[in-house]
């Protein structure tokens, strides 16, 4: 029998988690949660969406689990809040790990983790609570994600890495080998790490520009 779960959000991400949560887990979505102010809808992917104040009288935590959907709004914070909103709440948080990843690590991931497809986990890695994996990355062997971060998509992470709390790392970014990444750093798309990077740094790599040439005149295209 499948376990019910109740999603927090009306976004985007809330709707791909009912998707990927409806087609390549043990749950069943049965409905959507979001803060008052915010419940502008009284349905969402065609289930009712109820107030956060209200959830628990409607969806008690002995019967169901909770999944917070929401994006790295102000460095993961408010993801974070409501993760530990809903945990003082009762419920369960429950994780979603894609049956297309490959997950070589003795440890499970946390609490409220997302894991999408074509993400490699290497084995001796750790994944803390509230971690968003975006489709096709690569967490190389003894690394550490600490709780609470974002990993967009196509990001290399190679082995021992050590990424700190809160941390947002871009599309495309690339970090060396036995570096330690501090709480709350953000890592540009497409930047090259290649050092420790300090608690609440901004690393950007260099955008492109257009050239003076144009196309046309590219005489291999």
């Amino acid at each position: 029998m499948k376990k019910k779960l109740v999603i927090f959000g009306s976004g985007q991400i809330a709707q791909l988690a009912h998707f990927y949560f409806s087609t390549d887990s043990n749950y069943e979505v049965v409905a959507f949660t979001v803060d008052p102010e915010f419940l502008n809808d009284t349905t969402f992917c065609g289930l009712p969406v109820v107030s956060f104040d209200s959830v628990a009288d409607l969806y008690p935590a002995t019967e169901h689990e909770m999944f917070v959907a929401l994006s790295y709004s102000k460095l993961n914070s408010i993801r974070a809040n409501k993760f530990i909103a809903t945990k003082e709440m009762g419920y369960a948080l429950a994780t979603y790990l894609s049956s297309k990843a490959t997950y070589l690590s003795d440890a499970p991931p946390g609490e409220n983790c997302f894991i999408l497809e074509d993400n490699t986990i290497q084995p001796f890695v750790s994944i803390g609570d509230n971690v968003t994996l975006w489709s096709g990355n690569h967490i190389g062997h003894h690394s550490i994600i600490g709780s609470h971060c974002f990993i967009a998509s196509h990001v290399v992470i190679s082995g021992g890495v050590k990424v700190g709390e809160y941390c947002f790392v871009g599309v495309n970014a690339t970090l060396r080998d036995h570096i330690t990444i501090g709480e709350r750093c953000v890592l540009g798309a497409g930047t090259l790490i290649l050092g420790d990077a300090e608690a609440d740094g901004v690393y950007v790599g260099a955008a492109s520009t257009r050239s003076k040439i144009p196309s046309s005149r590219l005489k291999n295209l």
